[in-house]
């Protein structure tokens, strides 16, 4: 896989109670990441040991539909996500802050 595929797989963390609760809870840390709708298991898993030089022992996806809204008669729909659930192998530690 090339590098820069790598790089625009991983779109952002998510930020939210659940992803928060599973980060903290456990022996195998787990995070959260919104990826791109086109990514693959096998694409994630590499850019993540890319970006943040650890070690990932499972990824788990889903695909998250786009709620549907109304403001008064107008009827529009939220965009749908694909959310990237990262397992770590023991002893590893994900950082944010720290992206090469």
């Amino acid at each position: 896989m090339k590098a820069e595929r790598l790089l625009q797989v991983i779109l952002a963390p998510v930020i939210t109670e659940k992803a928060t609760y599973i980060a903290e809870s456990g022996e195998k840390p787990q995070f959260a990441l919104r990826v791109a709708p086109d990514a693959t298991k096998p694409e994630v898993k590499a850019a993540v040991e890319l970006l943040f030089k650890v070690e990932v022992e499972s990824v788990s996806v889903l695909n998250r539909k786009g709620k549907v809204k109304r403001a008064g008669r107008f009827v529009g729909r939220r965009r749908a996500n694909r959310i990237a659930y990262v397992s770590l192998k023991k002893g590893q530690e994900l950082d944010f802050s720290e992206v090469n």
